[in-house]
Order: C-alpha cells, then structure tokens, then sequence
C-alpha cells in the first residue's frame, strides 16, 4: 500500500471518530424511548456506539500511541464545542429572532453532558485501546474490536449516565438509560465490529 492511501486511510478514520463524538454529544440533549421496549434513552446512543469500532478504525492505521492521541484531541474538541454553545448563547439575541429560549433549552445542557461525555469517553476509549491492542495481538482483529468495545461501552454507560444523568432525572429512569444504553450499544457496536475487516493495518505489528 502507498504513503498516500495510507494516510487517507488514517485521516478518515481519525475524522469519522471524532466527529461522531461530537454529534453524539448534541444528540444526548434528547431523552427518547425504544420502541417496544419502552426504555428511556440519550439520543446520543443512535451514533456513539460506532466511535467504538471507528476507534479500532484509528488504531490500526496510526497505531496505539497515535490513537491515544486522537481520544484526547476529539475530547479536547468538546469542549471547543461547549465552549462555543455558551459563547453564543450569552450574546444578545437580535429582537427579531424568537428562539433564544430554544436555543437556551436545548443547548444550554449540553454542558453537563459534555462534562459526562468527556470524562467517559477518555476512560472508556482509553481502556479500549489497552484492551484492544492486547486482544489483536493474542487473536485477531474482529476479536479485539468486539472485546474491547463490549467492555469498554459497559465502563462508559455507567459512567456517563450517572455524570450526566444522577439527581437531574428520576434514579428509575437512570437505571433505564443505563440499560437501554449498554444494549444498545452492544447490539450496533457487534454489528458494526466485523468492518474492521475492511480496513487494512497501515502501521507496523509493534504499534499495535
């Protein structure tokens, strides 16, 4: 494989992983219901499960030292992101413009969930990339992206929800974005674990 497709390869995934993380943040705003289960859960748990497997994406193109290095950069990111939704929402509205107590509504909370989101997800990422670079080397690729996510997404729902969701909502429906959070995420990070097939190591076997 070329430099080039090579570094193609590790841009994309390093820019797909960070943008999910910012876009799951947004979403985590809405409290929704699982159809037919009835469960509450963060509507950032649609696409966050996937930075998981993005993650891995990551990790064997940059390597493991580079994709810590990617966890903290789309971290540091958030926080941009907050800083800019506060930055905004304190500047004076134009008189024509009715949606100040939306805007406020909406994207005022982000800042808890943003706090609960970075924690989480520098832990949890973090751990991945411990566990997935041991389980690579002793397996095989799809088995480190599928233990590693399932721990990890198990160490991130707890402790996101409980940041973000602990003594502003009812503990019940704690315990139930918990739930639905883990299955969730168990279920599309498993579905989307196999991918990791399609993208080949650009790096050398010890960066792993």
């Amino acid at each position: 494989m070329n430099n080039d497709k090579k570094i193609n390869l590790a841009l994309m995934s390093a820019s797909a992983y960070t943008a999910a993380q910012i876009i799951a943040n947004v979403l985590s705003t809405k409290i929704t219901l699982l159809p037919i289960l009835g469960l509450s859960m963060d509507g950032g748990t649609v696409i966050y499960p996937l930075t998981f497997t993005l993650r891995d994406f990551v990790h064997k193109t940059c390597g493991k030292k580079n994709s810590r290095l990617v966890v903290i950069f789309a971290a540091s990111l958030s926080l941009v992101a907050f800083a800019s939704f506060w930055l905004v929402g304190n500047m004076p509205a134009d008189p024509t413009w009715p949606f100040q107590e939306s805007y406020d509504n909406i994207l005022r909370p982000i800042a808890r969930i943003t706090l609960a989101s970075i924690i989480a997800q520098v832990i949890s990422e973090l751990a991945d990339t411990e566990i997935f670079s041991a389980v690579y080397k002793r397996m095989n690729d799809v088995a480190g992206s599928l233990i590693s996510n399932f721990i990890s997404l198990i160490l991130d729902s707890l402790i996101f929800c409980l940041i973000a969701f602990l003594g502003v909502m009812p503990f019940s429906v704690v315990v139930s974005v918990i739930i639905s959070n883990i299955m969730i995420k168990a279920v599309i990070s498993g579905l989307s674990s196999p991918f990791i097939r399609l993208i080949p190591r650009t790096v050398k076997p010890e960066e792993i």
